[in-house]
C-alpha cells in the first residue's frame, strides 16, 4: 500500500507540473464491476457470482518530442505474483518513429495474432480457453514499418517467453518468444496475422499460426480466428487449435448487439502446451447488449453456455451471465 501511495504522489505531482503540455501526459482511469452468477451442471459456484469488481486501470500516453513517444498501463487490482510492481503492469514501453518505422522497447504486449486476443481484457465478457491461460504481458523489443499508405503494418518482435512461470521445476528460466505480425486494414476487411515461436522449456518451441479476420459491412461487423498450435514432437492443423466467432450489429451509435462461439481443442497426446491443454475440447455459445447512455459509461447484460471438457478444470457443462457497468474517466 505504501509504494501504491508513493507512486500516485509521484504521479499526480507530475501530472500538476506538466498540465499544461497535452502532447506530453493523456491520463486515463478505466474500471468495470459486475454481477454474475456462474453455474456448472446444475451447482451454483459461489465463489464465482455475486458482485465483482472486475477490473480498474491507470493508463498513460503521451509524446516527448515528435518521434518518441511512451505508453503506460497498470493494473491496479492484479496480483504482485513476484511481489514486484511490475507483475501488475500490463504494459510499460517508449518507442522511436521516424517516416515509416518505428522501435519500441519495454513491457509489451505480446504479439500474437487474433481479434480476441487484440481486445483489452475489461472489453472481454467471456474468452476462450487460449484467451483465459495465456500470460500476454511481457518484456522485449519491437520494430515494425508501415506502409506509406498506412493499411499495412509488419512488426517483428523479440520478447520474454509467456511460459517462464509456467517450469517451475526448471532452474534456467531464461526463455523467448520471436513473433511476426501482418495488421491489415482493407475497407471492409481488417486482418491480425502472426507466427509465432515460443520456448516452453528452455530450447523447446511451440509455434503458433494465427489468423484474425475482420469484415464490416454497414452496421455489422464479423471476426474470426483461427490458431493453431504445434511443436517439434506434434504436427500443425487439426489435433490443436482455438476458433472464435463474433457477430456484431449496432443499430444505433449507442447500442451494440453480440453473438459469440469459442471453440478450443487440443487432442495431440502431448503435453506441451500450457494454455490449451492435451484432452480439451470445449465449446462456449453466447450473447449480450451493450448501451452506452454516455461515450465514457458502458452498461452490459451478456450469458453463455458452455459444454465439453478441458484439461485444466475438467466439467461438462456450465451456464454464466453478468450484468455490469464499464466507465472511462479522462483525467487529463
Amino acid at each position: 500500500m505504501k509504494r501504491y501511495l508513493f507512486t500516485l504522489f509521484v504521479l499526480f505531482s507530475f501530472i500538476a507540473v506538466n498540465a499544461q503540455k497535452k502532447d506530453l501526459l493523456n491520463l486515463r482511469i478505466d474500471a468495470r464491476a459486475d454481477f454474475q452468477q456462474d453455474f456448472v451442471g446444475d451447482d451454483k459456484v459461489s465463489a464465482n457470482s455475486g458482485f465483482k469488481g472486475k477490473y480498474i486501470m491507470l493508463r498513460m500516453d503521451g509524446n516527448f518530442t515528435e518521434n518518441f513517444s511512451y505508453s503506460y498501463r497498470q493494473r491496479l487490482n492484479k496480483t504482485h505474483l513476484d511481489q514486484t510492481f511490475f507483475d501488475a503492469t500490463d504494459w510499460l514501453h517508449l518507442s522511436y518513429t521516424y517516416k515509416s518505422w518505428s522501435v519500441s522497447a519495454g513491457k509489451q504486449i505480446v504479439a500474437i495474432g487474433g481479434y480476441e486476443y487484440d481486445r483489452a481484457p475489461i472489453d472481454i465478457y467471456f474468452g476462450s480457453v487460449y484467451w483465459n491461460n495465456i500470460s500476454c504481458y511481457q518484456f522485449g523489443a519491437s520494430l515494425s514499418y508501415t506502409t506509406k499508405e498506412g493499411n499495412d503494418k509488419f512488426l517483428f518482435q523479440f520478447s520474454e517467453s509467456p511460459f517462464r512461470r509456467n517450469v517451475a521445476n526448471v532452474a534456467n528460466k531464461e526463455m523467448y518468444a520471436y513473433n511476426l505480425m501482418w495488421y491489415g486494414s482493407h475497407n471492409w476487411f481488417n486482418s491480425i496475422y502472426s507466427l509465432n515461436m515460443i520456448e516452453y522449456l528452455p530450447g523447446s518451441f511451440i509455434s503458433y499460426i494465427t489468423l484474425g479476420n475482420k469484415f464490416n459491412f454497414g452496421k455489422f461487423s464479423f471476426e474470426f480466428d483461427a490458431m493453431s498450435r504445434a511443436t517439434d514432437r506434434h504436427v500443425f492443423f487439426g489435433k490443436n487449435l482455438s476458433l472464435i466467432g463474433e457477430l456484431s450489429w449496432r443499430p444505433k451509435e449507442c447500442v451494440n448487439i453480440f453473438a459469440k462461439v469459442t471453440y478450443d481443442v487440443n487432442k495431440s497426446g502431448d503435453n506441451s502446451d500450457y494454455c490449451v491443454a492435451d484432452g480439451t475440447e470445449l465449446t462456449r455459445v453466447g450473447a449480450g447488449i451493450e448501451y452506452f447512455p454516455i461515450k465514457a459509461i458502458r452498461l452490459h447484460a451478456q450469458g453463455y453456455y458452455g459444454w465439453g471438457v478441458s484439461g485444466h478444470s475438467p466439467f461438462s457443462e456450465q451456464t454464466f451471465f453478468s450484468l455490469g457497468a464499464t466507465w472511462r474517466m479522462n483525467l487529463l
